[in-house]
């Protein structure tokens, strides 16, 4: 189980200083709006316990070199729960950011709604929601920190509602709490790592390593750009193939750099998103924002396997959070096209191809592609910008496979190289066809 912070112990974990800000004026009824017996009572209590007034703390403060607004959740003022008042301060909260345009942190520890206010307090989440929606509109990133526990509708709004989710490990984490969920319900699967695995949260940060993860999430998050970022230099052979087929087996070799290899040698640091927010995760599809000399560009990267549903949706979540925040975009191609088995068909393969050039189509931020491999057809297109695609010399990209061509021709086997030759897909053709802009150099 993770461990158990105050919501001001959370709060001194990642920051360096934090100045908390005056919590709105507010009133209530005896017993709360709907006359809840004792509840007065359990209220004094919590906050001679904790030392709070109420279940959330907020205020400014710096992580890293960035200054933020950060909600801190106290579990144990009645199990971190939202009634009226932390509606109060969180919406104040919201509001301080949009006026001085400031990045959210969450720290989030809560047991939901609070019981003893009813709807009043079940109507607290649409008005959560609205307040992360005004802030998000300005391009002002939101990051949650998910503790333990984080269930109910805290974790279902400024939990799973961010747009970069970090876990504390062992952090109990769920639309349902512990005393509500199925008798056979399995528990692991109310964990951090499981929601990890499951694509619904970005990392599992150890408590010790959380300051210096956010601290570089928020140099990441708050650096618009305007210029596109520029295409990485070959890390392979530095020789255009003569033929067609030549192109295709230099893509294929097992020997050609990969994804990982261009976005370590192109970013002095990084950090990955993971997952659709669906329930999937693929592992071929890199996803994340990085430093290029000094400067903040987002990457969605193919890792030369069938891309999955999963990641194109991945990949544009990418793009719009970019977009949002007016970071530039790199995509590197590399696949022998999307995943095309019943898995990946009941999965939605199709829709989530569609919402993949969709986000590039729309994008808001300038895309720049590279393709550093395979490009197996609209599996491949799907993340190439329009106007500003590049090729390395042992990379190829063709509307289809000249092995599948082939065979939709009816050929023989001992067509394919005449077929490759047919398709015009080596990166010199590309660039004749006016598809790529150019064909970058080695170093």
């Amino acid at each position: 189980m993770a461990e158990r912070l105050t919501a001001r112990g959370a709060i001194t974990r990642v920051a360096s200083a934090f100045t908390e800000l005056p919590a709105p004026e507010g009133t209530s009824a005896p017993d709360g709006p709907i006359a809840w017996q004792g509840y007065d009572e359990q209220h004094a209590r919590a906050a001679l316990r904790t030392g709070e007034r109420e279940s959330v703390v907020f205020g400014t403060g710096t992580v890293g070199d960035t200054e933020v607004v950060l909600i801190s959740f106290e579990f144990g003022f009645l199990g971190g729960s939202l009634g009226e008042r932390t509606g109060d301060r969180l919406e104040a909260a919201y509001a301080h950011a949009r006026e001085r345009r400031l990045p959210v942190v969450s720290l989030i520890a809560t047991g939901g709604s609070r019981m003893q206010e009813g709807m009043r307090a079940l109507v607290q989440l649409q008005r959560v929601a609205r307040q992360s929606t005004l802030t998000r509109a300005p391009g002002l990133p939101q990051i949650a920190v998910v503790r333990d526990p984080s269930t109910g509708g805290g974790w279902a709004t400024l939990g799973a509602g961010a747009d970069v989710v970090l876990a504390l490990p062992g952090a109990q984490i769920g639309f349902a709490g512990s005393r509500v969920r199925p008798a056979d319900a399995d528990p692991a699967a109310y964990t951090a790592e499981a929601q990890l695995a499951a694509g619904h949260v970005d990392a599992v940060v150890r408590q010790e390593e959380l300051r210096e993860t956010l601290g570089r999430w928020l140099t990441l998050l708050t650096a618009p750009s305007d210029a596109p970022a520029h295409p990485p230099h070959a890390l392979g052979r530095a020789e255009l193939p003569a033929t067609g087929w030549e192109a295709v087996q230099n893509a294929r070799s097992a020997d050609r750099p990969r994804a990982a290899g261009y976005l370590d040698a192109y970013f002095e640091t990084r950090e990955a998103i993971s997952g659709d927010r669906c329930g999937g995760v693929d592992p071929g599809m890199l996803c994340g924002f990085g430093l290029h000399q000094g400067r903040a560009i987002a990457y969605a990267a193919q890792c030369g396997t069938a891309t999955l549903p999963a990641g194109y949706r991945t990949a544009a979540r990418l793009i719009r959070l970019a977009g949002r925040l007016g970071v530039p975009v790199l995509t590197l191609i590399d696949t022998p096209g999307a995943a095309n088995d019943a898995a990946a068909e009941h999965t939605g393969a199709g829709p989530a191809i569609a919402d993949a050039f969709a986000a590039v189509a729309a994008a808001r931020a300038p895309v720049t592609t590279l393709v550093i491999g395979e490009g197996g057809s609209g599996g491949a297109l799907a993340l190439a910008s329009p106007g500003n695609t590049w090729a390395t010399p042992d990379s190829y990209f063709s509307v289809i496979a000249p092995e599948l061509a082939a065979a939709i021709l009816k050929r023989g086997p001992d067509q394919t190289r005449v077929t490759a030759e047919q398709l015009r897909l080596r990166p010199q053709d590309l660039v004749d066809l006016g598809i790529a802009r150019g064909i970058v150099p080695t170093n």
